[in-house]
C-alpha cells in the first residue's frame, strides 16, 4: 500500500499498468485470431484500449499489492486448429507480451537512459521503471497454475483428459483460492520463485 502515501508515484505508476493489462489481453486475442479463433474479436477485446479490458479488482491489486488481473478475453478453443497445441499459445501469448514490453523498458534505459532523464527527469525514469516492475509482475502471476491464470491454462494442455474432472472442479474455486492465497500471504511462495526466473533473463 506503499503508493497510497505517494500520489505522485501512485499517478505515475498509472501508464504502466494500463498498458500491461491492455496488451497483456490484447496479446491474448491476437494470438487466438492467429490460431483461428475470432471471439476476441467479434467481442471488441481486439484493442488496447484499457477500458475494454477493466477489471476493478485485478487492476487495484496491481496497483496496490503487485500482482494483479484484466478482464479475461473470451476464447473458444473449437475454432483452434491445433486445440490442445493453441491453447498453450493463446495462454503464453499475454505473458510474453508483459515480457516483452518489460526487455524493451530495460533496453531503452540501457542505451536511452540519460537523454530520457535529462529530457523527463525523475518522473520519466520513475515511468519506466514501473513499466519494468509492473509487467513483469503480471506475467509472474498469470504464470501460476491455478484457474483462470494463464498458467492453469497451459497446466490444462499438457493434463491427461482422465485428470480433467479435477481441473474443472479447481476451476469452480479458482477465484476463491486466489484470493485466499492473497490475503494470507501464501502466495508469495508460488509467485516469488517465478518472478527471480523471469528477472534473471531481464537483459540488465
Amino acid at each position: 500500500m506503499r503508493l497510497l502515501h505517494d500520489p505522485v508515484k501512485l499517478l505515475l505508476t498509472v501508464p504502466a499498468l494500463l498498458w500491461a493489462l491492455s496488451f497483456h489481453e490484447f496479446c491474448h486475442g491476437l494470438a487466438a485470431r492467429l490460431v483461428g479463433d475470432r471471439t476476441a474479436e467479434r467481442h471488441g477485446r481486439l484493442t488496447l484500449n484499457p477500458f475494454a479490458h477493466f477489471d476493478v479488482v485485478g487492476t487495484l491489486m496491481l496497483l496496490f499489492v503487485g500482482f494483479g488481473w484484466a478482464k479475461p478475453v473470451p476464447i473458444n478453443t473449437r475454432y483452434f486448429r491445433h486445440p490442445r497445441r493453441d491453447l498453450v499459445i493463446v495462454s503464453l501469448a499475454g505473458v510474453a507480451g508483459n515480457i516483452l514490453t518489460a526487455i524493451l523498458s530495460v533496453l531503452f534505459l540501457r542505451y536511452c537512459g540519460e537523454w530520457w532523464y535529462s529530457l523527463t527527469g525523475r518522473a520519466g525514469l520513475t515511468v519506466v521503471i514501473q513499466m519494468i516492475s509492473i509487467n513483469m509482475g503480471l506475467a509472474a502471476f498469470n504464470l501460476i497454475p491455478i484457474p483462470p491464470l494463464d498458467g492453469s491454462r497451459v497446466l490444462e494442455a499438457f493434463l491427461p483428459y482422465k485428470y480433467m474432472g479435477y481441473y474443472y472442479w479447481l476451476e469452480r474455486y479458482g477465484m476463491i483460492i486466489i484470493l485466499v492465497l492473497l490475503l494470507t500471504g501464501i502466495i508469495n511462495v508460488i509467485f516469488e520463485p517465478i518472478i527471480s526466473v523471469l528477472w534473471y533473463f531481464l537483459p540488465f
